[in-house]
């Protein structure tokens, strides 16, 4: 029973880190491209309405439910370490966790609250969405290869 509710656990992070993948992947590979070729003003504005937009039950509860399944199974497999796949589990969870969670609380984040505070005809506001895209992007992208490899990670885990 324990073993059946592990699996199903790891197939939700695997589906869960995919999905966060593939949302931050197309803001990697087009949204920000796309913003970024406005008027400042424009891209900097439809960017503040996109993260107040983004904070609803959809988005959070995918990004929120799998980093808790993450955290299960890095417990699971700290506590079953010669388990079949335990490696690639803790190896899932840690990039979930880290390279997804943790840079958007510690990088992200603090960008978007720097832009929300900032009127986009402020005389300062093309230079901050200048700075903004340059720093912003490079984090999602750092979160883009964390979710994917987190998501093959806890495919391969089911494999073993």
């Amino acid at each position: 029973m324990l073993e059946h509710i592990l699996t199903l656990i790891t197939v939700a992070a695997a589906l869960g880190a995919g999905l966060i993948a593939g949302t931050f992947f197309a803001f990697s590979t087009f949204v920000m491209r796309a913003l970024g070729r406005l008027p400042a003003a424009e891209g900097m504005a439809a960017m503040q309405s996109i993260n107040l937009v983004v904070i609803n039950p959809w988005f959070l509860g995918v990004f929120l439910a799998t980093a808790a399944a993450c955290v299960a199974l890095l417990a699971a497999a700290a506590l079953r370490w010669q388990a079949a796949g335990a490696g690639y589990l803790m190896l899932g969870a840690g990039l979930y966790l880290v390279g997804t969670v943790l840079v958007t609380i510690a990088c992200n984040v603090p960008l978007n609250t720097a832009l929300a505070g900032v009127a986009p005809g402020a005389p300062e506001a093309a230079r901050l969405w200048s700075e903004y895209l340059a720093s912003w992007t490079p984090w999602n992208h750092v979160r883009t290869v964390a979710a994917l490899s987190a998501a093959a990670a806890f495919t391969q885990a089911l494999r073993q």
